[in-house]
């Protein structure tokens, strides 16, 4: 899920279900890998639980900020190169790393709020 702040976040965490906590691609660079880290965190303080990823594109730096910082993943998608040395630091703290986003629903996009709970169930 792509959450854009914390009533994003909030809204997932409350059904219960399985879910990933995706930033949207502008986040690292409008609001910084310190605020993913501070928001999921203000989100999991009501009980819920849910990998989340931080999505860097191609800024290594940022990247690695937001490891340092306790971000549970982070989306890389730079040099590869780099993105061999950021999979290894993200293992080293056990956090997930990905080269490309998965898909996601957009709680920024109409009606995603409407399309949460559909989106999260189990597969019939």
């Amino acid at each position: 899920m792509i959450v854009r702040g914390l009533t994003d976040a909030r809204a997932v965490l409350a059904l219960g279900r399985p879910a990933l906590l995706l930033s949207p691609p502008e986040a690292v660079t409008v609001l910084g890998p310190a605020w993913w880290v501070a928001m999921v965190a203000a989100a999991r303080e009501d009980g819920g639980a849910a990998p989340d990823m931080l999505d860097c594109g191609s800024l290594a730096g940022r990247a690695q900020e937001a490891l340092a910082l306790g971000a549970g993943g982070i989306v890389f998608s730079g040099e590869a190169g780099q993105a061999a040395a950021l999979a290894s630091i993200a293992a080293a703290r056990g956090a997930l790393f990905l080269r490309f986003p998965p898909p996601a629903l957009d709680m920024g996009a109409y009606g995603a709020e409407r399309r949460l709970a559909q989106w999260l169930a189990p597969p019939e």
